[in-house]
């Protein structure tokens, strides 16, 4: 998400630091390009003269043209244009602060996502705020789409409103608040129906749900990957039903990112989810001055420690770091570090999450940094017997060859996990050996492996 967007701004800020100082000239074609950028990522038309505009005002006056570093503080400016575009610094919780049950109408448009997202906030609604939450789906018009939100409630662990054949949506969404009274239920999802376009039936059959159970939130389901047709489609729900929040679906996708940076201006209505992976537990509070972070190359640490926070076992991380201190590394050690890593999603989008990684984009993809090449090592590990996981020398040719069958993977790709093991293993040993004091006299080169440590180069 933002690719695009983050490399043409980070070639605008790069040209703008590497000039000392800096004219009212320079500001504005800067800005030309800031604003060719916007457009080219879909972002709205008004959205853009609005953003172009508060940057001019601020970057022109002597608090940029005299600054010691004038190009970093137009970046700064920039920043915090774009955190207000967004929606202000820090994520919007849901409102939940009403008299149980608490009604959340999902809105949107056919295929935008909104039946698994409803799942998927059932599970974060019962795993991180403990709340009892029902499931209901009023959809009539899509074949098995009350089945589908069912099963999806079933691997939430959520319960879900049972299926009465011939009801209409409004009566299938009176009885699922009365069965959220009757049963002592916190929060009732409902789950609406879509079509593929926004037309006046839909409008008014929403318009009917809304006004037969009131919701706290409304909260409209749109695909990021639409660009600007998710845009007009937030503007036409806002207007009918007024929606109190938006939830971004596929935001870990190849968008352009332009409906991220215009809905706030055209609906007024903040995002406050994003989905960010096709697993149940891919929804994501949105954190505005994060992606804006992101999108201009500053990264996202506290995303990243969050990400980590959830995902690693602190016990199993503690017993890791006590056994790497003691120089007792094995395999069956370095497959959990992989299912852990596995579990915080790509790699890519790890990176992501790192500052200046943007500008190094391309090494890493030829690379072929991915999960795939995490999961096919966690194969080939699973592929051997308990001892040769804990003493990979006794593994040779025939050995090799049953692990490589074992696990649907080469020879090649045995071998490069074996020499990728016996590297860390060799550092590990000399960060033991050396220790604390040692290692800070001799620096990183004492346990980098042979042909790895820097080199003094003549200039």
């Amino acid at each position: 998400m933002f690719e695009a967007l983050s490399d043409k701004l980070g070639g605008v800020f790069d040209r703008l630091r590497g000039r000392g100082a800096l004219s009212e000239a320079d500001v504005n074609e800067a800005l030309r390009e800031v604003r060719l950028a916007l457009l080219d990522a879909d972002v709205a038309l008004p959205v853009v003269r609005e953003f172009v505009a508060k940057v001019r005002e601020r970057a022109v006056g002597t608090e940029v043209l005299d600054s010691v570093s004038p190009g970093q503080q137009v970046v700064k400016i920039v920043n915090d244009v774009m955190i207000e575009q967004l929606g202000g610094a820090g994520a919007v919780p849901l409102n939940l602060t009403a008299v149980p049950p608490v009604p959340i109408l999902m809105v949107g448009l056919q295929g935008s996502g909104k039946t698994t997202t409803a799942g998927k906030l059932g599970l974060r609604l019962r795993e991180r705020l403990r709340r009892k939450v029902l499931l209901a789906s009023l959809d009539t018009q899509r074949p098995a789409a009350q089945l589908q939100l069912a099963q999806l409630a079933e691997r939430a662990g959520v319960p879900s409103l049972p299926i009465v054949a011939g009801q209409t949506p409004v009566e299938i969404a009176r009885r699922a608040m009365d069965t959220g009274r009757r049963e002592g239920f916190d929060i009732v999802i409902l789950d609406t129906a879509g079509r593929l376009s926004i037309n006046q039936e839909l409008m008014a059959e929403v318009t009917e749900i809304r006004a037969a159970t009131n919701p706290v939130e409304t909260l409209l389901v749109v695909d990021a990957m639409t660009g600007q047709d998710a845009v007009n489609t937030a503007k036409a729900f806002n207007e009918a039903v007024g929606v109190t929040g938006i939830v971004m679906t596929r935001m870990d996708g190849d968008a352009r990112g332009g409906a991220a940076l215009s809905m706030r201006a055209i609906t007024g209505a903040p995002i406050k989810l994003t989905g960010i992976s096709e697993k149940l537990d891919g929804l994501e509070d949105f954190h505005p001055e994060r992606v804006a972070g992101r999108i201009l190359g500053m990264g996202d640490i506290v995303g990243l420690v969050e990400k980590a926070s959830e995902t690693v076992d602190q016990e199993e991380a503690e017993k890791l770091a006590r056994k790497m201190a003691k120089g007792q590394f094995d395999l069956e050690d370095y497959a959990k570090q992989l299912k852990q890593i596995t579990k915080m999603g790509s790699l890519s989008g790890i990176l992501g999450m790192l500052p200046g990684v943007g500008k190094i984009k391309a090494q890493l993809e030829d690379a072929n940094l991915d999960t795939s090449i995490l999961k096919r090592q966690g194969a080939i590990i699973s592929s051997m017997t308990p001892k040769e996981r804990r003493a990979p020398d006794i593994i040779k040719a025939s050995r090799k060859k049953r692990i490589a069958s074992g696990s649907g993977t080469s020879v090649q790709e045995v071998n490069r996990l074996l020499k990728q093991f016996d590297d860390m293993s060799t550092m590990m040993k000399r960060m033991n050996k050396l220790g604390q004091k040692g290692l800070m006299r001799h620096g990183l080169s004492a346990i980098m492996p042979k042909g790895m440590a820097p080199r003094n180069r003549p200039y």
